[in-house]
């Protein structure tokens, strides 16, 4: 089986934002921390990367404050319309998703709690712990990973067994602890072509441009197929993210902006596209429940609808907390995790079903008429 490693209070598999608060806050209740996550070093994601005003508080309150460019808002647009709302609460912040990483895994450090790279691919519990083991990582060049850094030897060699008294799965979308625990909600045979992709679900792209922002509101631009988050995350660069079926997003990147967003890609004409693009998807994942035994599912491994209301990372850090709080007791963390998820299920699912019928080009008139209406609702997500 390998070398033995030694046990720890918490497991926490899954090095993302979401995964670093989880260890953070346990270590903060003087719990060991051991995080796993089958990617080495600085971790990027196709996402949005806009700090609503509640989501930078919450990171600030972990000890870490990213830099990145002021969000005084969002504007809702479409050709020839558009709603803008500014913050109630206070700014937000536009933070590339490796400086939330770097500014979060340095936290966890600062902490103590300890990192490894290697993929989980076995999950066993009993009534005083989980068990699972751990096979080596691989870092971008196709060697085993390590992660010295943050104090760990790696898993370089053969698979290790960790035991620890909790796991809480922080693993993602397509999380490995979700589907070993017996958790995951497979789609029924009728929902549509491809195993776990059923027909309309929504992929993600995201690319960053060198062009000075041009505004502190995050901008989503709505097309009759797509819908595109431009959001400044530094003094010199702006994220696109577009939103689609896969439909949609299959053309690529390029196309898609072009063919449906032609006055953005006009206004990026001129600016260079940086790095790669990353991808997301398919975006909407069940779980049977968020608890099973000793494992607790965290963020998006617990379940998620869409990114269209952007505030992931807040329900994601609201859920790391509640976690960590209930340990000892799996329905408080069930109920608590209804609690902190509600706004963003009921609001998301809503929004997306609107986007996704016959309705969709009112969207943006419809808040451009109803201003109250459209800015209490950007003040419900972002408080």
């Amino acid at each position: 089986m390998g070398r033995a490693a030694a046990d720890v209070d918490v497991l926490v598999v899954g090095a993302g934002p979401v995964g670093l608060a989880a260890a953070v806050h346990a270590r903060a209740a003087g719990l060991d921390v051991l995080v796993v996550d089958h990617r080495a070093g600085t971790l990027d994601k196709a996402c949005g990367e806009g700090l609503l005003p509640g989501a930078l508080r919450a990171v600030q309150a972990l000890g870490a404050d990213p830099p990145g460019h002021v969000l005084t808002g969002i504007s809702y647009r479409a050709p020839g319309r558009h709603a803008d709302h500014e913050f109630t609460a206070g700014p937000g912040r536009g933070v590339r998703r490796t400086t939330l990483h770097e500014a979060l895994r340095a936290r966890a450090a600062d902490v103590g709690a300890h990192r490894t790279c290697g993929r989980v691919t076995v999950l066993r519990q009993d009534a005083a712990g989980v068990e699972i083991e751990v096979a080596p990582g691989r870092a971008d060049d196709g060697h085993p990973a390590r992660d010295a850094a943050d104090g760990d030897a790696g898993t370089a060699g053969a698979p290790i067994t960790v035991r620890g008294r909790w796991l809480l799965g922080c693993d993602g979308l397509h999380s490995a602890v979700r589907r070993l625990a017996g958790l995951d909600v497979r789609p029924g045979p009728g929902a549509g072509r491809g195993a776990g992709r059923p027909a309309g679900s929504r992929y993600g792209l995201r690319r960053h441009f060198a062009v000075t922002p041009w505004t502190d509101l995050v901008e989503v631009h709505w097309s009759p197929h797509a819908e595109a988050y431009v959001t400044p995350v530094a003094p010199d660069l702006v994220g696109v993210a577009l939103l689609a079926p896969r439909t949609v997003t299959g053309a690529g990147f390029d196309t898609l902006l072009r063919s449906q967003f032609p006055e953005l890609a006009a206004r990026l004409s001129g600016a260079t596209a940086t790095g790669t693009v990353l991808g997301a998807g398919p975006l909407r994942r069940r779980s049977r429940r968020r608890t099973a035994g000793r494992v607790r599912l965290v963020g998006d491994a617990s379940g998620y609808v869409d990114a269209l209301t952007g505030e992931g990372v807040r329900v994601g850090l609201a859920q790391a907390d509640a976690a960590v709080r209930h340990l000892e007791d799996a329905e408080a963390y069930e109920r608590a995790w209804r609690t902190v998820t509600r706004d963003y299920r009921v609001l998301t699912t809503g929004l997306v079903a609107w986007a996704s019928g016959p309705a969709r080009g009112a969207v943006v008139p419809a808040a451009a008429r109803l201003p109250w209406l459209y800015g209490a609702v950007v003040d419900r997500l972002a408080r």
